[in-house]
C-alpha cells in the first residue's frame, strides 16, 4: 500500500477558507514541524493561503528519528533516480487530495523545498501536467537534468536560493540546476545567500515570501 502523507498546518492567517496553499516539503532526518515554522513569516503576505507541511515518506535510515524521501546511503545517481521515482506518487498523490479537498486548481499552489524537500519539488512539480504557480527550492539540486527533455511537463516559475557556504549539497549546484533549468524553458530565478550554509537565512525568507506573492497574487510587496 502507497504511504499516505500527513503533517503539521497552519491554516489562512484571514481565519477564512482557503484561497491559495503552499505545501513545504522538509530536508533528509527532519520532519513536517521543521518547516512549518516559515508559515508566520509568509502568512502576512499570503493571508489566504494555507500552509501543509508533510513528514516525507519514509522513516529516516541513517538516523533514529525524522523520515526521508529517499535514501541517502547510496549516493549513485541510479540509486537516487531509484528513490526519487518511488516518493514521487506519494508526493503527487497527497498534492491530488489536498487541491481537491480544498476545490482549489493547480494554479493555486506553490510548493517550497529544503534539501531533499527541494529536490522532490523540481522533480515532481516539473512533470505535473497542470502547472502549479511556482516552486521554491532552498539548498536543493535539480536531479537527472538529462530527463527534462523527455519528462518535462509543465514549466511553473522556480526561484532557487543557496547558501555559498553549504557543505551538504555544493552551492555549485544552483548554477548547474539554474542552466538546466533555463535551457528546458522553465523561468528560473537565483539568490546567493553569501556566507550561509546549509540553511535557510533572512535574504531567502524575505525573497521566498515576495516570490510566492508574485506567482500565487500576482503582485509584489
Amino acid at each position: 500500500m502507497m504511504p499516505r502523507l500527513a503533517g503539521p498546518s497552519r491554516p489562512p492567517a484571514s481565519g477564512g477558507k482557503p484561497r491559495r496553499l503552499v505545501i513545504l516539503l522538509h530536508g533528509l532526518g527532519a520532519d513536517g514541524n521543521d518547516l512549518i515554522g516559515l508559515a508566520p513569516y509568509w502568512a502576512r503576505l499570503l493571508p489566504d493561503a494555507e500552509f501543509l507541511s508533510p513528514n516525507a515518506s519514509f522513516p529516516c535510515d541513517m538516523a533514529p528519528y525524522g523520515y526521508q524521501w529517499f535514501s541517502s546511503q547510496d549516493r549513485s545517481p541510479e540509486a537516487v533516480l531509484g528513490g526519487v521515482r518511488a516518493a514521487a506518487p506519494v508526493l503527487d498523490a497527497f498534492i491530488d487530495e489536498a487541491l481537491e479537498e480544498r476545490h482549489l486548481g493547480s494554479s493555486a499552489l506553490a510548493l517550497v523545498g529544503f534539501s531533499q524537500g527541494t529536490m522532490m519539488s523540481l522533480f515532481v512539480g516539473l512533470r505535473r501536467a497542470e502547472p502549479v504557480a511556482g516552486i521554491v527550492g532552498f539548498s536543493g539540486r535539480l536531479l537527472a537534468p538529462e530527463l527534462l527533455a523527455s519528462e518535462l511537463r509543465s514549466r511553473p516559475p522556480t526561484l532557487l536560493v543557496h547558501g555559498t557556504e553549504d557543505p551538504v549539497v555544493p552551492y555549485s549546484s544552483m548554477a548547474a540546476a539554474e542552466t538546466a533549468l533555463k535551457a528546458a524553458g522553465v523561468p528560473v530565478e537565483t539568490v546567493t545567500a553569501v556566507g550561509i550554509g546549509h540553511s535557510i537565512d533572512d535574504q531567502g525568507l524575505r525573497r521566498g515570501g515576495q516570490f510566492l506573492k508574485r506567482v500565487l497574487i500576482g503582485t509584489t510587496p
